[in-house]
This record gives structure tokens, sequence and C-alpha cells, in this order.
């Protein structure tokens, strides 16, 4: 499907979406998460996609929302029309593994779109921040709650409060980040990651995604015990069975996903 505001790609089992909107720094408008929600739908229901990589084009991630289309809704435009929660959590909710990889400016939605992802790869040039509060307003797509869970109280707190940008180093210290990178490896890695983890079961990455999640949104207790009831599922699965056999027999492990 051809798009205005993204580009897609395959190799093999990996997907990536490439944010095109360069000359306003890939700002998110209701265009461009609508066709992000369509292209995760298309490649969620396709069996050949094991993992996906999201990314920007140009010198930014994504510099946040689109301020010259939302700022001129009400109170009840937003509210009516459900702004953000109406398609922008659709990344939020992809079953399949998906990576942020960052390169430049991840500022206010863009930030909160990263966090969305599964986990993030950064480039030694990225920048993250929640500057909202320079607007007049506070982040409203997961920003004071995600941000949290990544970085702690305080340094979200500060973020969000003064609109101060992180560097990638600090990102990586503080736990947003996974790894950095230079510039001009940030997406081969990526995709070498990608390709990782496609290769693995689908059924089982798709569960481990889902049990990891479950630790910061339920208590200890039930997290732990939807992750024994997922591991216990898996022994009902042909992968599980040619995974120990494999490794039993020392030959690498030939998945079905099924």
């Amino acid at each position: 499907m051809a798009y205005e505001t993204l580009l897609v790609e395959t190799d093999g089992p990996v997907g990536v979406i490439t944010l095109n909107r360069p000359d306003a720094l890939n700002a998110l408008n209701d265009k461009l998460v609508t066709e992000l929600g369509q292209q995760l739908d298309a490649w969620e229901r396709d069996p050949a996609i094991g993992c996906v990589i999201l990314t920007g084009a140009g010198r930014a991630f994504a510099a946040g929302a689109d301020i010259k289309e939302m700022r001129v809704q009400s109170y009840m435009d937003a509210y009516g029309n459900d702004f953000i929660t109406r398609n922008w959590e659709r990344a939020a909710s992809f079953r399949k593994p998906l990576i942020a990889a960052v390169n430049g400016f991840a500022l206010g939605g863009g930030c909160e779109l990263a966090m969305m992802c599964d986990f993030i790869l950064a480039s030694e040039a990225a920048k993250f921040g929640q500057p909202e509060i320079n607007l007049g307003v506070m982040p409203g797509a997961g920003g004071t709650q995600r941000l949290t869970r990544f970085v702690g109280k305080s340094k979200a707190m500060e973020m969000c409060l003064t609109g101060r940008m992180m560097d990638a180093a600090e990102a990586e210290r503080s736990g947003l980040v996974s790894r950095v990178l230079p510039a001009d490896k940030l997406i081969d890695e990526a995709k070498a990651v990608a390709q990782k983890i496609a290769s693995q079961s689908r059924p089982i990455a798709m569960m481990t995604k889902e049990s990891v999640n479950a630790s910061y949104e339920t208590m200890l207790r039930q997290g732990v015990m939807f992750e024994r009831r997922l591991f216990h599922s898996m022994f009902a699965t042909d992968d599980q069975k040619e995974g120990m056999a494999a490794f039993v027999e020392k030959r690498p492990a030939k998945f079905s996903n099924k």
C-alpha cells in the first residue's frame, strides 16, 4: 500500500516503517498516525512478518505532535474525537515485537511514540524530551506515565516540568534506551536485532512480549502468575518441542511458529 506520510519496506521477516514528513521533522499529524496504524494492522495479520522497526526520515524520529493541526482544537473537539486514544495507541497494542530506531529528535509525542515500542535503539545524535509545558499543556500520549516508569519520578518530573532534553548517553544511563549506536550503524544494527527476533518462534516471542509488559502493569504476585501460566502454555506448542530437541541434539532449531 502506498502512503502519504510513511515509507514501508520489508527485509525477509522484518518490516521497516519510516515516518516520512522530514520537512516537518516528522511531526505526528492525524494522517500519519492513522497510516501507521493501518500498516501495523496489516503486519500484525501477516504471518511472514516476525518483527517491525519504526524509524524516522531526516533529522528526527518525530519532533512531536503537529502543533498547527492541534492548536485549533477545543476541549469538545479533543474529547469528542478521542484525540490520541483513537489512533495513537495502536503502536502500544501491536502484538509483535516493535523496535524504535531513534536518530535525532524524539520530542513530545515522538518520545511517547518511541516509548510505546518494545525497546529503543538510539543513535549518538538522539535527543529525547517532553517539552509540552512550553506550549501550555502537559504530555498527553503517556509521557507522564511511561517516562516515569522508565527513568524514575525525579528525572521524569524534571523533564516534564522544564521541557529539558535528554541526550542519548543520559537516556541509556537512565534506562530509557537499550543501546546507543553510531548514527551510520543504527538501522543496520536494528535490522540485525530484528532478524534475530524474527528467527525465533513467533508465538513464543509474542507471549514473551506480553509477559514483560505485564511486569509494570500488574503487582508482582499477579505478574509472576501471568508469566507462569504463559510458560506452562508453551509446552503445548510444537516450537517448544523443537527448540528443546534441537538443544539436546546440538543443532539449530527449525521453528514452525506453531
